[in-house]
């Protein structure tokens, strides 16, 4: 009876003894591994991502509905922007007229055929030329919907140009202080929006040979696109 008790008792303290070295071997692997920071990777994403810009606000911009655009006619063709470009109507400023007659008017003109001043023969357009009409008061109107390609009496294509007149002919009048805030505000949003470089804000006669988007106004995109760059945190 004594022999079968210290046995029994033997074994309980080697299986106690096996149980307290098990528990301080894996406690000691525990205390020894390296630990891994969990911020770590999220740390390398921040260091190689790029945040993107923000876009400017789209500036007020009175639209097709507003003015009681009548619908486009024909098929018209769809395109990727990837450029800016600006125009000057090539006439007079009208500040007595509202926009929204303006735009009637130059609707009706672009939807028919009619013979230019140098003699051509305009076809019937679709719908408004441009895509955007910055009137002398500043306002600005919808044309033409953006993703359709817009409509030129010159030779250049004008697929993937967001194209943007103002009223005016700045071969001998100057753009309204108004008209360039307006502008600058379009365009700021525009480029972001389409995430256009700002190397691709031009006029005109960069893409076809004529007089628009007139000198005074042609002398105002350094300026321009300065101030785009500056508002999209780009310098």
């Amino acid at each position: 009876m004594r022999l079968e008790f210290l046995q029994s008792s033997l074994a309980s303290r080697v299986i106690i003894a096996l149980l307290i070295y098990v528990s301080c071997s894996a406690f000691s692997e525990r205390k020894e591994r390296p630990v891994i920071a969990p911020t770590r990777a999220a740390d390398q994403i921040e260091k190689t991502s790029t945040p993107s810009s923000p876009i400017p606000p789209r500036p007020q911009i009175l639209s097709r509905q507003v003015w009681k655009a009548n619908d486009a006619i024909g098929k018209m063709q769809s395109h990727t922007i990837q450029h800016i470009t600006v125009h000057h109507t090539a006439s007079p400023q009208k500040s007595g007229v509202a926009l929204e007659k303006k735009m009637q008017s130059l609707q009706r003109f672009s939807q028919s055929e009619s013979r230019l001043a140098s003699g051509k023969i305009k076809p019937a357009w679709g719908d408004v030329p441009y895509h955007f009409y910055i009137a002398a008061n500043g306002q600005i109107a919808e044309g033409r919907e953006i993703e359709y390609v817009g409509d030129t009496n010159t030779d250049y294509d004008p697929r993937g140009h967001a194209l943007i007149v103002l009223e005016g002919n700045f071969e001998n009048e100057q753009p309204s202080t108004k008209q360039l805030e307006s502008l600058r505000e379009l365009v700021a949003w525009l480029s972001a929006k389409y995430e256009i470089p700002v190397a691709e804000i031009k006029g005109h006669n960069d893409y076809a040979s004529t007089a628009c988007p007139g000198v005074n106004l042609k002398k105002e995109l350094p300026a321009l696109r300065q101030r785009v760059a500056e508002i999209r945190g780009l310098r």
